[in-house]
C-alpha cells in the first residue's frame, strides 16, 4: 500500500508541470512541490474535471481523496485556513479558463489517470497520524460486519475502537469500548468543535502530543449523544479486547468530523451510574476525512 502511494506521489510531481503548461494552474510551481502546491493542482484538476468530464466516477473519487490528503498535509506544514481559501479560489479560477479539448489539458488529464489508477484499485490503506493511525478497509462484504475506518486507542482502564463500521458501503459511526473493571456505561456522547461557534481550531501544540490540549473550551463544543447501545460483537471486537459495549452516533457526526482540522482532537465520553460518572477518551482527527473519501470510492 505504501509503495502504491509513493508511486502516485512521484507521478504527481511529473504531471504538475504539464498542468501548469496547460493553464490549469494559476502560477508556476517550483521543481519540488510543497503540500499547498499539491493542494492547488489537485483542486484545479478536480474543478476542470467538473467542467470537462475527464474521469470516471472511481478515479474522480480517488482524486478527491488525494485532494483532501494534500489539504491536511498543508495544514500540518503550517498553512492557515486563509492560505487554503486563497489557494482554492486560485485553483478554481484557473480551471474556469481551461479549454477541455486542448492537447495540453488532455495530456494533464492522462497523467492524472496514470497517477491515481493504482490508488483507485486499493481496498485497504493506513493513514498515519501523530498519535494513532486510521485504518481504512473498503473490501466488499455483504455478510460480515467489519471496521471500515477505525482508530484504536488504549486509555487508563480500558481500550476503545472508534470509527465507521458496517457490512456495506454505508457504515455507521461507532465507539466500541472495553473497561478493565467490567463496568457498563449506560450512555455515551461524542464531543467536538462546533464550527458555528469557533471557525478555527484551538491547538496547543507545545512540546507534546496531549490531545486534551487540542480541544476548544466548553463554549465552543458540539455534543452528539449516542443513538443506540449494544454489546460488542466478536466481528468488531479486537482479539486483545475483552467484553465491551458499542455505541452508535448520528450520521451527522461523521459528516462534521470530516470538516475538522487534522491536528484537532475529539472526545468520547462514557457515562456511568456509579463511581466516576464520566470517562473521557480522546481521538485524533488526523486523516479521518481522507479515509472517509477513500471509502466513498467503494460505492462508485
Amino acid at each position: 500500500m505504501t509503495i502504491q502511494r509513493d508511486k502516485a506521489r512521484r507521478r504527481v510531481s511529473r504531471w504538475m508541470g504539464t498542468m501548469a503548461a496547460a493553464g490549469v494552474l494559476a502560477t508556476p510551481l517550483t521543481a519540488v512541490a510543497g503540500p499547498l502546491d499539491l493542494y492547488v493542482e489537485r483542486t484545479a484538476m478536480a474543478a476542470a474535471d467538473q467542467r470537462c468530464g475527464f474521469f470516471d466516477s472511481g478515479l474522480r473519487a480517488a482524486l478527491e481523496a488525494g485532494r483532501i490528503q494534500t489539504r491536511n498535509a498543508a495544514l500540518r506544514s503550517g498553512a492557515t485556513a486563509d492560505d487554503l481559501s486563497r489557494a482554492d479560489a486560485r485553483a478554481r479560477a484557473s480551471a474556469r479558463t481551461v479549454i477541455c479539448d486542448s492537447e495540453a489539458v488532455s495530456a494533464a488529464a492522462a497523467h492524472v489517470r496514470s497517477a491515481f489508477d493504482g490508488f483507485a484499485k486499493l481496498r485497504q490503506i493506513t493513514y498515519p497520524g501523530e498519535t494513532a493511525d486510521w485504518r481504512a478497509d473498503r473490501t466488499s462484504s455483504a455478510q460480515i460486519h467489519r471496521w471500515r475506518l477505525a482508530q484504536q486507542t488504549d486509555f487508563a482502564g480500558g481500550q476503545m475502537v472508534f470509527g465507521l463500521a458496517g457490512r456495506d458501503t454505508r457504515p455507521v459511526l461507532l465507539a466500541l469500548a472495553s473497561f478493565a473493571d467490567g463496568r457498563t456505561p449506560y450512555a455515551a456522547r461524542l464531543i467536538m468543535r462546533d464550527e458555528t461557534r469557533a471557525a478555527r481550531p484551538y491547538l496547543d501544540l507545545r512540546g507534546d502530543l496531549d490531545l486534551a490540549r487540542r480541544m476548544p473550551p466548553a463554549g465552543a463544543l458540539r455534543t452528539y449523544s449516542a443513538e443506540a447501545r449494544s454489546k460488542a460483537g466478536l466481528d468488531l471486537r479486537p482479539e486483545a479486547m475483552g467484553a465491551g459495549w458499542a455505541f452508535r452516533f448520528p450520521t451527522e457526526a461523521a459528516v462534521r468530523l470530516t470538516a475538522l482540522d487534522p491536528r484537532e482532537a475529539v472526545a468520547v465520553e462514557f457515562l456511568f451510574s456509579q463511581g466516576p460518572a464520566v470517562r473521557r477518551v480522546y481521538v485524533e482527527v488526523g486523516d479521518f476525512a481522507v479515509g472517509h473519501a477513500f471509502l466513498a470510492m467503494a460505492s462508485r
